[in-house]
């Protein structure tokens, strides 16, 4: 039976716990530090996999990873990309990972959560914005790294916040040089819920156990209906690759990374 099913997992790269109808994955290492190694991807996405399959399971709580992620870290990134050599096929492997996660998450007949505390790079946020509800703790802020670096944000945060809040606001999100706070994202309408650090974790159960409650075929179904104006996801996600790895080869970033 499905409810026998052992879909408990302690990887490297995240861990998760079933409870109920309920799956718990916490991510343990930032997801774009991860993407270099394909194998870990894949892990990620195979478990996706198992739990969109298992009819009992109704709800998924993405807890983000608790590493701090700077700009430094994002041009080494980048800068061990460029020194190993890799090819253009190689480099947009890379980049499709990160995509397939966002896709699988949209995809996935679950109501996902998604809930997370820290100084969150913009991959982060776009994780978050392809979840179907989002939570912070009140000391997390958004920041826009990839600006210190001369990048365009990577995964689909462009394509996800215009349909959210209108595409004036949305430039103003991806230009600010400043940090965004817990509250001031929760006014734009890009988190659901501000709560305090200590009951991060029991907010997110409790919103989790209140969508179990509903019937797993009207979960599926309005996530679906909501989601049919995403439909041109993939063609825009394999847009912003060709922008990205435009701007990664060109000779102005990799002198910034230089610097």
């Amino acid at each position: 039976m499905e409810n026998d099913i052992d879909l408990d997992r302690d990887y490297d790269v995240f861990s998760a716990k079933r409870m109920e109808d309920i799956i718990i994955f916490r991510f343990k290492k930032n997801l774009l530090l991860r993407t270099t190694d394909l194998r870990a991807m894949s892990t990620i996405l195979n478990y996706l996999s198992l739990v969109s399959e298992n009819n009992s399971i109704k709800i998924l709580v993405i807890f983000g990873s608790p590493q701090e992620t700077s700009s430094k870290e994002i041009a080494e990134f980048h800068r061990r990309v460029l020194e190993t050599g890799l090819d253009e096929g190689t480099i947009r492997r890379m980049y499709n990972a990160v995509d397939q996660f966002i896709l699988r998450i949209m995809e996935l007949n679950k109501i996902v959560i998604h809930a997370d505390t820290r100084k969150s790079i913009s991959l982060s946020l776009n994780v978050s914005l392809a979840c179907d509800y989002r939570i912070v703790s009140d000391n997390t802020v958004f920041k826009n790294f990839h600006l210190d670096l001369g990048l365009a944000p990577k995964g689909g945060s462009a394509f996800f916040l215009t349909k959210m809040i209108g595409l004036g606001r949305a430039y103003k999100i991806l230009l600010s040089e400043e940090e965004i706070t817990a509250q001031e994202a929760l006014r734009l309408g890009i988190v659901d819920k501000v709560v305090a650090l200590s009951d991060l974790e029991e907010a997110a159960l409790k919103t989790a156990q209140h969508f179990a409650q509903k019937p797993a075929g009207s979960l599926s179904g309005v996530k679906r209906l909501l989601n049919y104006s995403m439909r041109d996801l993939k063609d825009y996600l394999e847009f912003e690759n060709d922008e990205l790895f435009r701007i990664v080869m060109s000779s102005e970033f990799q002198k910034r990374l230089e610097e």
